[in-house]
């Protein structure tokens, strides 16, 4: 039970957070590009490797110089799919992966849900709007995602902006985290 919240908390992080591939860099998608938020996390787009036959880009979630894990992104057919997260040596594998993002572009109301396992996502593009941060201004497309564990269901806001990535995410409680550059 622990693990599963656990894994559902690693989960919405990445959901919030995470900036990935896909055709037409819709989702961004160089190696070694960057995103520093104001809870102090970088995340960075690492090189392409093959893991476990399945060829995806790993999103390093890194606090205090330290990479704390990295999200195990497939791209393929315009989408955005998690097909695992690594901590340290440990892999965790979703089979069927989960759908991060679905073919671009995104639009209002669109509507998807993935599950793997007892983990379940339901995200919707529930609006859009303006938002200035200190790293700029930016038009924004904000996607509500419900996480269910099967334990628990947490939902988050994820500010995203095509092209660029995340530039905020805010949890159901109001906590809210910034792009800073």
């Amino acid at each position: 039970m622990k693990r599963v919240l656990s894994l559902s908390l690693m989960l919405c992080a990445q959901m919030l957070g995470s900036v990935a591939l896909a055709a037409g860099s819709y989702f961004p998608d160089t190696p070694g590009k960057s995103w520093k938020y104001s809870s102090g996390e970088t995340q960075q787009l690492g090189q392409p490797v093959v893991i476990r036959g399945v060829n995806v880009i790993p999103t390093a979630h890194i606090i205090g110089g330290r990479t704390v894990s990295e999200d195990l992104n497939e791209y393929r057919g315009g989408g955005v799919f998690l097909r695992g997260v690594r901590i340290g040596a440990q892999v965790i594998w979703y089979n069927p992966p989960l759908t991060i993002y679905p073919s671009s572009p995104l639009s209002l109301n669109q509507h998807w849900e993935s599950a793997s396992g007892s983990l379940k996502l339901s995200s919707r593009v529930i609006g859009s709007e303006p938002l200035s941060l200190s790293a700029g201004n930016f038009n924004t497309l904000v996607i509500r995602t419900d996480v269910n564990s099967g334990a628990a269901t947490s939902s988050q806001f994820t500010y995203f902006v095509p092209g660029l990535g995340v530039v905020r995410f805010q949890t159901a409680g109001g906590q809210v985290t910034d792009l800073q550059k």
